[in-house]
């Protein structure tokens, strides 16, 4: 026989992915006992959570207010069962993180399973968003932020700050020309951002935003097209200051950037109203550690 937890997590896996087929791959079971799981709780309930057409599924109005109260009574259980994991001194349970697909690569990736022989006991769920997500809506536990904070909503612990630098291949120059000065940005190819448009500013001066002739989502895409010759890009030093190293880029105009400025910094954020979970507190303490973020002027 299903829990009734086992119920309500197969509901939140269909609001979360939006259809029962995506809930039933996500959460490796049927089709037929996720809607099996809905219909029991609609029964139970005597109310209909969900709105079904053949394109897609939308909460009811009770159904939203079924779901916001079962995310914090769930949340609530894995607090109550972390507590007591944290009596044994044993951090446990699961642990989302999310950050930006670079930042997921360089900086989380190359330390797992160091962390994981320390702490066997926390199930690392890793996720790589390269635009701001809802952590509630997610189950986000913490994410690694860069750049300024606009969610008054969130709870942020600093991390310090990342330097970035203006990078172009050895090849690009050699064949468009190096840049002495702000002003000859406009003769050259620029590797920039879909968005957010913020991103397409770079440190200059006062600053200056720039047009680029190709754009990407990610910054790890943005790296390879400045490494295949592309044009200049503006990138943080923890993802290109080894690429820097063996030559395969060069900085470009370093003594004009205005250095430290607010894309810099760097922030894990959540959503707690008390002390950091200490299964939060052991990675950011584990991580911490670790991380460089590039030479600090």
């Amino acid at each position: 026989m299903k829990s009734r937890a086992d119920d309500l997590f197969l509901l939140l896996a269909v609001v979360d992915s939006g259809s029962f087929s995506a809930a039933a791959e996500q959460s490796e079971v049927s089709v037929t006992r996720v809607s099996r799981a809905v219909t029991r709780l609609e029964k139970s309930l005597a109310t209909t959570l969900l709105n079904r057409t053949t394109r897609r599924i939308n909460l009811t109005e009770e159904g939203r207010l079924f779901v916001e109260k079962v995310r914090a009574g769930l949340a609530n259980l894995e607090e109550a069962e972390e507590q007591l994991s944290i009596r044994k001194q044993r951090p446990a349970g699961r642990l989302r993180v999310d950050a930006a697909n670079p930042f997921l690569l360089h900086q989380i990736v190359p330390f797992v399973r160091e962390f994981r022989e320390v702490y066997p006991e926390i199930e690392l769920e890793l996720t790589a968003s390269d635009q701001i997500v809802d952590l509630l809506e997610r189950r986000i536990d913490v994410a690694i932020r860069i750049g300024p904070l606009e969610d008054s909503t969130l709870h942020a612990k600093s991390l310090g700050r990342s330097p970035l630098s203006i990078v172009a291949s050895p090849e690009y120059l050699k064949s468009r020309g190096g840049c002495a000065s702000p002003k000859e940005l406009m003769h050259h190819s620029i590797v920039g951002f879909t968005a957010p448009e913020s991103l397409n500013v770079w440190h200059l001066g006062e600053g200056v935003r720039v047009q680029p002739t190709i754009r990407a989502s990610s910054g790890e895409a943005v790296r390879q097209l400045c490494l295949a010759g592309n044009g200049l890009a503006y990138l943080s030093l923890f993802m290109v200051e080894a690429d820097i190293k063996h030559g395969k880029l060069i900085e470009v105009l370093p003594d004009h950037l205005v250095r430290p400025n607010p894309r810099e910094l760097v922030n894990a954020v959540y959503y707690r109203n008390t002390t950091l979970a200490a299964r939060i507190q052991v990675f950011l303490d584990f991580f911490m550690g670790r991380w460089q973020f590039g030479r600090q002027e």
